[in-house]
C-alpha cells in the first residue's frame, strides 16, 4: 500500500537468475514503489520478497551531491569494495613497516587485483565516453554539471558497481540515441539478473527476454521481449474477453429461467438449482484494457513552400558582456546551406554535443544565426517542442488558463472538449499544474502545440517522461500529420515511423545521412564507441556500388566478396527506404480518404439529403465526394509510379 492506494495484492512471482526483466505498468501502477521494496527501502505489508542474501544489488541514485570531486573519480566509486580496499592499502602503507603489515599489504594487492583495480581507470573511461562524456569532462568537478549530466554519472556509478542484480529506473529519460545505444549493448554484455523500467520499446525489445506486466494490482510474467509481450497479450485480452461473454450469456439463460418460474411451484426446484448453480459460478472479471489514449493533429492551414531557406548560416549561442550586449559568438554548426520542403519528414541524427538542439533552435527562430542568412516562408507556422518548453509552463495555472491565453476568444467548453481529447478530464482542467507528473505537463506542451495548427512541427526529444500509451499516441498522430516535420529523439520507434529522411549532424557541419538507423548505429560505433582507429565517412547518395569499382570477383577471396554484396545490399536498402516510406505515408493517406469518401457515399443514399431543406449540405457532400475522388486518382498514380520503382530496383 502506498497510503490508502494498494498497488500490489497477493502478487506472485518468480524470476531466474540470468534473466533480463522488463518491468512496465501505467504510470502509478507501483513500479518504482516495487523497485523500492527490493532495495529494502520499503517492506510489504503482507507477503515476502526473497532473493540470495550473497547477490550484490547495484541501482541509479536518484541524489548527486554537489561534489568538488573529478567526474571520473565519482564514477569509480560505485565500486564500494574497490574503494575500500584502496583505502585500507592507503592506512597500511602509512603505518610503520612490520612483517604483519607487510603480508596484509601483499593480500591486499591479491585482493585488489581480483577486483580488477589495475584497469578501472580505462574502465570508467570507456564507460563514460560511452555515456556521452568527453575526456576533458571526465576530470571536471561533479559539481560543474547539470542535473541530467548529473543523472548520467550516477548510471555510470550504477554499471561500475559489480553486481549480481542491477535495477535500472528509466535510465533512458536523460540519454541521447547515441548514448542509449551504447548502453544496450553495454546492457546485453552485463552478466547478472537484470530488472529495467523503461518506456522505451525498442529499448526494451533490444536487451530484455521477460516481460512483467503490473496489471489489476498484480505481477504477469510474459517470456520474451516487449514485441512478445503485445502479442500474447492482444491473444489474452480476446480469450478473455470470449470467456466473459460466454459467461454472461450462461448467467442471462440461467437468471431468466429463475424469473420465469421461480414463482411457479411446479417449477420451484429446477428454479432453486439454477439460482444456485448462479451463486457458485465465479463471477469473471469484464475486460478492462488500458483505455486507448489518442489524438491527432489539425491539418495545416496552408503552407509556403519551401518553409525556409538558409544560406551559409552559422547556428550557435551568442556571446554577451557584462551589460548584455553581443560582443561575439560561439559557433556550433558552421556554414548551413538548407531547404525544407512542405511535406518533407526529417530525423535529425548526431552524438551528444554535436549540435542537432542548436540547429533546431535556429530554425525555430529562438537563435538567430551568427552570420548567413535564414529566409521563413510567408505563412509559416511553426510548433517547437523541447524540454524547456514544459519549464516554461506555470505551475500555479490550470491547462484551460494555458489554453485560454492562446485562445481567448473560443468558447470554454470547446476548449474544455479539446482538452478532454489530451486525458485531462473533469476537474484536472482547472487545477492547478504542479502536482502534475512529468508525462502530463509534456502532454499539455503539445497540446497548446496542436491548437496553433502548425505546418512546422520541430520537435527537440517529444517523448521524455512520456509513458508508453502516450508515446504510442504521439506516434500516431505524427504518422499521419499532414505537415513538415522535423524531429530529434532518442525513442527509434517513433522515428521510425515517422521520418522518411535523416540528416547528420557531424564535425560541426549539417551533412545528408543516406542510411537507416541501422546504419547509424554501425556509424557510430566504428567513430564515437572507438571500434575502429580511423574517422568512419558517412553513408553518401554519391557512393558508388562496391561491386562496380571493385576488382572482378574471380579475384577476390571469399570475405571481400562477401563483404562487397553487404555493402550493395546496404546500398540498395538506402535507395528504397524513402521509397518505401513514402508508399506507407501514401497508404496511411488513401485509408483517410477512403473512410471519408465512404462516408459520405453513405449519406448520399439516405433518401432524406434530397429534401429541399437539406440542398446547400447536399452540394458540399457533392463537391467533397469530387475533391475526393480526384485526391484518391492522384494518390493511387503516385503509388503505382513508386511501387515500379520499387520493382526496378529488386530487378
Amino acid at each position: 500500500m502506498r497510503g490508502t492506494k494498494p498497488l500490489l495484492e497477493d502478487a506472485d512471482l518468480t524470476l531466474n537468475p540470468g534473466d533480463k526483466i522488463g518491468l512496465i505498468g501505467a504510470n502509478g501502477a507501483g513500479k518504482s514503489s516495487l523497485f523500492a521494496m527490493l532495495r529494502s527501502e520499503l517492506h510489504p505489508d503482507q507477503g515476502a520478497i526473497d532473493f540470495p542474501q550473497r547477490w550484490r544489488m547495484a541501482y541509479v541514485a536518484q541524489e548527486t551531491p554537489a561534489l568538488d570531486r573529478p567526474a571520473i573519480e565519482y564514477a569509480i566509486d560505485g565500486d564500494a569494495n574497490l574503494r575500500t580496499l584502496q583505502a585500507e592499502l592507503e592506512r597500511l602503507e602509512a603505518a610503520p613497516h612490520t612483517q604483519e603489515n607487510g603480508i596484509a599489504i601483499g593480500n591486499l594487492h591479491s585482493a585488489l587485483a581480483d577486483a580488477d583495480a589495475y584497469t578501472v581507470q580505462s574502465r570508467a573511461e570507456q564507460l563514460l565516453l560511452g555515456l556521452g562524456f568527453s575526456l576533458e569532462q571526465m576530470q571536471q568537478p561533479v559539481a560543474s554539471f547539470s542535473g541530467g549530466w548529473r543523472m548520467r554519472l550516477n548510471l555510470a556509478q550504477a554499471l561500475m558497481c559489480p553486481s549480481d542484480l542491477l535495477l535500472l529506473d528509466e535510465p533512458t529519460n536523460h540519454l541521447d540515441l547515441d548514448a542509449i545505444i551504447w548502453l544496450e549493448d553495454w546492457l546485453k554484455r552485463y552478466q547478472g539478473t537484470l530488472i529495467i523500467i523503461s518506456h522505451d520499446r525498442d529499448f526494451l525489445d533490444e536487451i530484455v527476454n521477460v516481460i512483467v506486466h503490473i496489471d489489476e494490482r498484480k505481477l504477469k510474467r510474459y517470456s520474451g521481449n516487449y514485441s512478445a509481450f503485445e502479442r500474447q497479450r492482444a491473444a489474452h485480452m480476446v480469450l478473455a474477453q470470449a470467456a466473459f461473454e460466454k459467461q454472461q450469456r450462461t448467467r442471462a439463460h440461467l437468471q431468466s429461467f429463475v424469473d420465469r418460474f421461480k414463482a411457479k411451484a411446479t417449477k420451484a426446484r429446477q428454479a432453486q438449482s439454477r439460482m444456485k448453480a448462479l451463486a457458485k459460478m465465479e463471477e469473471l472479471a469484464p475486460l478492462r484494457a488500458a483505455a486507448e489514449f489518442s489524438f491527432e493533429f489539425r491539418d495545416p492551414v496552408s503552407a509556403p513552400n519551401p518553409l525556409l531557406v538558409m544560406e551559409d548560416v552559422d547556428a550557435g549561442y551568442p556571446i554577451l558582456d557584462a551589460h548584455g550586449d553581443k560582443v561575439g559568438g560561439k559557433t556550433i554548426v558552421h556554414r548551413v546551406n538548407f531547404s525544407l520542403q512542405t511535406g518533407q519528414r526529417i530525423g535529425l541524427l548526431g552524438v551528444n554535443g554535436a549540435g542537432k538542439s542548436t540547429l533546431i533552435k535556429t530554425v525555430a527562430n529562438e537563435l538567430a544565426p551568427l552570420a548567413g542568412k535564414a529566409t521563413l516562408g510567408k505563412g509559416l507556422v511553426i510548433g517547437y517542442f523541447a524540454q524547456h518548453q514544459v519549464e516554461m509552463l506555470r505551475h500555479d495555472e490550470s491547462p484551460l488558463w494555458h489554453l485560454q491565453k492562446i485562445a481567448p476568444t473560443v468558447r470554454e467548453q470547446e476548449l474544455r472538449n479539446f482538452l478532454g481529447g489530451f486525458n485531462f478530464p473533469g476537474d484536472m482542467v482547472t487545477s492547478p499544474i504542479k502536482p502534475f507528473s512529468g508525462g502530463e505537463k509534456a502532454r499539455l506542451a503539445l497540446a497548446l502545440i496542436v491548437w496553433q495548427r502548425p505546418n512546422l512541427l520541430l520537435l527537440d526529444e517529444p517523448t521524455n517522461h512520456l509513458d508508453l500509451e502516450t508515446r504510442e499516441a504521439l506516434t500516431m498522430a505524427l504518422a499521419q500529420f499532414e505537415g513538415t516535420l522535423v524531429v530529434v529523439s532518442h525513442d527509434r520507434h517513433l522515428l521510425r515511423a515517422t521520418t522518411e529522411e535523416f540528416i547528420i549532424v557531424a564535425d560541426g557541419r549539417l551533412q545528408p545521412f543516406d542510411g537507416d538507423l541501422d546504419d547509424y548505429k554501425n556509424w557510430l560505433f566504428q567513430t564515437k564507441l572507438g571500434k575502429t582507429s580511423e574517422s568512419t565517412p558517412l553513408p553518401s547518395k554519391d557512393d558508388k556500388p562496391a561491386a562496380a569499382a571493385a576488382a572482378p570477383a574471380a579475384a577476390l577471396d571469399r570475405k571481400e566478396q562477401k563483404r562487397l554484396e553487404a555493402e550493395e545490399r546496404q546500398r540498395l536498402a538506402a535507395v528504397k527506404k524513402p521509397i518505401e516510406n513514402r508508399i506507407k505515408r501514401i497508404e496511411e493517406q488513401m485509408a483517410k480518404l477512403n473512410a471519408r469518401k465512404a462516408e459520405i457515399d453513405a449519406r448520399l443514399l439516405e433518401p432524406a439529403i434530397y429534401e429541399a431543406d437539406k440542398k446547400e449540405e447536399l452540394k458540399t457532400l457533392v463537391a467533397d465526394q469530387a475533391f475526393l475522388v480526384r485526391d484518391l486518382g492522384t494518390l493511387e498514380e503516385e503509388w503505382l509510379e513508386l511501387q515500379e520503382q520499387l520493382e526496378s530496383l529488386a530487378a
